[in-house]
C-alpha cells in the first residue's frame, strides 16, 4: 500500500498516471485555484450527481483554509470546510483509486500534506424497483431488488427497522472490487455461522465478479459437475428476504445483482412462494400442498408412464387406458427424450423473440410443432400430452435450476429403463436420492434434507402448512 506524500505535485502526478487520465475520456481531473491554493478533484462522469458536485464547488471558492500542509489538516478541514453527508479522509492511493472508481470523488489541495478528502456524491445509473417478472404475486408488494446494492439494503431497511439488523460490508474481485453485503439479525441468526460465511467471502480469491451473484456462488462453493441441484435460493423480493432473515437466514446481496441469495439453504425452501404468505392460512396451505403435490408428481410421471409403456403386462386392466394404441413411428423413449429438447428450444427461442411476440410465439409454436409432429406420425398423441403436464408442473416453482436438475434426473431414468426395464426406474430413484443426500450446502453442515435430516417436526410442519404469523 502506497502512501501520499506531503509533496502536492507529485501526488497529482502519480494519480494521473494511476487514473491514466490521459486515456480515460470519462475520468475527469477538475484543476481550480482558491485564495491561492491548488485544488484537484477527481471523479467519474456519470457516477456524480452534477447538482450535488456544483454546490460542492461553489461552497469551495469560500473556503479561505485549506490547511496548512501538516498533520491534521485534513481532519480539520472535514470538520470545518466540507458540508457533505458521507466525507471521510485517506492517506494511501490505493483508497483513493478504489473509491474514485466506484464513484466517488477524490479531493487533493496543497494544504491537506499528505493526505485526501473522500466525498460520496455518487448515483448510480438504475432501473425502477418493479416487480420481479419470474416471482410475481396475485397480491402483494410489487418492488423488487435492482443492480445497485444501496438501494437493495434500503429496502430491506424500510422493512426491518431493528438496529440489531446488520449490513456488513466487504468487497470481492482483485480488479472489479465488487461490493457484497452480508445482511442479518443479531441474536437471530447464527453468529458462528455469519462469522464462518464473512470468512470464507473474504478468502475469495479471484478477478473479479462478471456474473454476479452467480460469479459469487461458484467461489463460495465447489460445485460436483455430476450433481446439477442448486445450493442456493435466490430471490428478487425484497419482503422475501425479510421474511428469510427474520426466520434467523442470511442474506448476501452481490452489486450489479438484483438477486439476494438466502443462507443456508435445503431442497424443501425452494417449494416454498412469496404467494402463500399473502394468503390466509387456510389458502395458503391449499396453495402449497397443490404445489407440492403437482411438482412431485411431474417428476415420477414420465417414467412411471413409459415403464407401463414397455411393460404392458404389468399394468392393471383399470389402467390400460395409458397404453397409447398409436405410439408413432418412433421409438417412445426418443419420442420423450426429442420433445425434452424441442421444449428447451422453444423456450431459448422465446427468450430472444421481441417482448411483444414472445407469448404468441410459445403458444403457437407449440401448437403447430405439436400437431404437425402428430399428423406426420413423429410422436404419439400421448407424448405431447403427458409432457405437457409435465412442462406446466415445471413452472409451479420459480427455481430453473431445480427444474433443469429433475429433468436431467428424469431423462437418465427414462434411459435406464430403456435398458434394464423395472430396475432402470428403481436405479433413477436411487440415484436421485443419494444426489440430493450428498448435496452439501455452503456451510457444509446443515443437511441439504433438513427438516427431513435431522428430524425437525416442527420445521417440517411449517414447510408443509402455512402456519398464522403471531
Amino acid at each position: 500500500m502506497r502512501e501520499l506524500s506531503f509533496d502536492f505535485e507529485e501526488n497529482v502526478k502519480t494519480l494521473d498516471k494511476i487514473l491514466n487520465v490521459e486515456e480515460n475520456f470519462d475520468i475527469i481531473k477538475r484543476e481550480m485555484e482558491i485564495n491561492s491554493q491548488s485544488i484537484v478533484m477527481y471523479y467519474v462522469d456519470g457516477f456524480v450527481t452534477s447538482a450535488i458536485m456544483q454546490k460542492l464547488m461553489m461552497h469551495l471558492t469560500t473556503v479561505k483554509d485549506f490547511g496548512n500542509g501538516k498533520e491534521g489538516s485534513v481532519s480539520r478541514f472535514i470538520k470545518t470546510g466540507v458540508p457533505s453527508v458521507e466525507v471521510d479522509g485517506v492517506y494511501d492511493f490505493d483508497t483513493i483509486v478504489t473509491m474514485v472508481l466506484s464513484g466517488c470523488s477524490a479531493i487533493l489541495a496543497q494544504g491537506f500534506g499528505n493526505g485526501a478528502v473522500i466525498v460520496d456524491a455518487r448515483s448510480y445509473p438504475a432501473r425502477v424497483t418493479e416487480e420481479p417478472g419470474n416471482d410475481k404475486v396475485m397480491r402483494g408488494a410489487r418492488d423488487g431488488f435492482v443492480e445497485t446494492l444501496i438501494f437493495n439494503t434500503a429496502m430491506i431497511r424500510r422493512r426491518i427497522r431493528d438496529p440489531r439488523l446488520t449490513v456488513k460490508y466487504l468487497s470481492v474481485g482483485e480488479r472489479s472490487k465488487t461490493d457484497v453485503s452480508v445482511v442479518f439479525l443479531k441474536g437471530k441468526a447464527d453468529q458462528k455461522y455469519v462469522n464462518q460465511l464473512v470468512e470464507k467471502i473474504e478468502q475469495i480469491k479471484t478477478d473479479a465478479l462478471p456474473m454476479g451473484h452467480q460469479s459469487l456462488i461458484e467461489c463460495l462453493i465447489q460445485k460436483r459437475w455430476y450433481n446439477p441441484f442448486p445450493r442456493v435460493r435466490c430471490t428478487e423480493r425484497p419482503d422475501c428476504a425479510c421474511a428469510s432473515i427474520l426466520e434467523g437466514s442470511i442474506i448476501v446481496i452481490c452489486d450489479t445483482s438484483p438477486e439476494a441469495l438466502i443462507l443456508p439453504t435445503s431442497i424443501f425452501d425452494f417449494l416454498q412462494e412469496t404467494d402463500d404468505y399473502y394468503f390466509p392460512p387456510f389458502t395458503g396451505t391449499y396453495l402449497r400442498l397443490v404445489r407440492q403435490l403437482v411438482f412431485w408428481s411431474a417428476v415420477v410421471l414420465i417414467p412411471v408412464w413409459y415403464f407401463f409403456v414397455t411393460t404392458p403386462e404389468v399394468v392393471p386392466e383399470w389402467l390400460a387406458f395409458v397404453i397409447p394404441d398409436d405410439q408413432g413411428s418412433v421409438p417412445i423413449l426418443i419420442q420423450l427424450l426429442l420433445v425434452e429438447l424441442v421444449i428447451d428450444g422453444l423456450k431459448l427461442a422465446s427468450l430472444n423473440t421481441p417482448s411483444v411476440m414472445s407469448n404468441s410465439f410459445g403458444v403457437i409454436g407449440g401448437l403447430l410443432l405439436g400437431d404437425f409432429a402428430v399428423q406426420v406420425g413423429w410422436l404419439s398423441a400421448d407424448v405431447i400430452f403427458y409432457m405437457a403436464i409435465v412442462s406446466m408442473a415445471s413452472f409451479t416453482q420459480s427455481n430453473y435450476e431445480l427444474g433443469y436438475a429433475l429433468k436431467f434426473l428424469r431423462m437418465l431414468t427414462l434411459i435406464a429403463i430403456a435398458i434394464i426395464g423395472g430396475w432402470g426406474l428403481l436405479l433413477g430413484g436411487v440415484v436421485g436420492i443419494t444426489l440430493i443426500a450428498t448435496t452439501k450446502t455452503i456451510n457444509g453442515k446443515r443437511s441439504y434434507l433438513y427438516p427431513l435430516i435431522p428430524f425437525n417436526f416442527k420445521a417440517l410442519t411449517r414447510l408443509v402448512f402455512r402456519r398464522k404469523k403471531p
